[in-house]
């Protein structure tokens, strides 16, 4: 997949919510990069996991059961969601090591096809751990992408200016022209 077009509207999230953001409402149509395992590459490649692992069907499974995971857990409710998360979280640890550089830590997995999947999951905790009122979903009203708010007064509503943000701007301004 090396030079494969991301065609995906948000990119460069957490890796949690850049998992998520891989289904995307285009013109009212839901698309899914995850349909296949060359979207999976895509993924891969745009995450910087590609390196490490290599796409197949079983690491296709495992990333949309993550996916869907990640989806209760951010969509529904944090109870409703930590059983699938955990579910995915079972399937890896980290382990601790001391190198030359000092303190680290290692992700192990019994089966590396679990390994992105796994991934994802654990970066969910390390962003419920920092700021869990920075995970958001958009408030464009058709968008069903996530992002982790990292604006500095913490008011960010939308996954980007320039598409939603200009299009409720423009829905409000509309609005407002036709009262007058």
């Amino acid at each position: 997949m090396p030079g494969t077009h991301d065609p995906r509207p948000l990119t460069g999230e957490p890796l949690a919510l850049d998992l998520l953001n891989t289904r995307w409402n285009q013109e009212g149509v839901v698309q899914d990069l995850l349909a296949d395992v060359d979207g999976l590459g895509v993924w891969l490649e745009s995450t910087g996991l590609s390196g490490g692992y290599f796409p197949d069907s079983r690491m296709l499974r495992h990333t949309l059961q993550a996916r869907d995971a990640l989806r209760k857990a951010v969509d529904g409710s944090l109870e409703e969601g930590a059983k699938a998360v955990d579910a995915v979280l079972e399937h890896g640890r980290i382990r601790a090591t001391l190198t030359a550089a000092g303190p680290g830590e290692l992700p192990e997995f019994a089966n590396p096809a679990w390994g992105p999947a796994w991934l994802a999951a654990r970066n969910y905790l390390e962003l419920l751990a920092t700021a869990p009122d920075r995970i958001r979903g958009c408030a464009g009203h058709a968008c069903i992408l996530h992002f982790f708010d990292t604006s500095r007064n913490g008011t960010r509503r939308w996954c980007s200016m320039a598409a939603c943000g200009n299009r409720a701007k423009a829905s409000r301004h509309y609005a407002r022209s036709k009262e007058s």
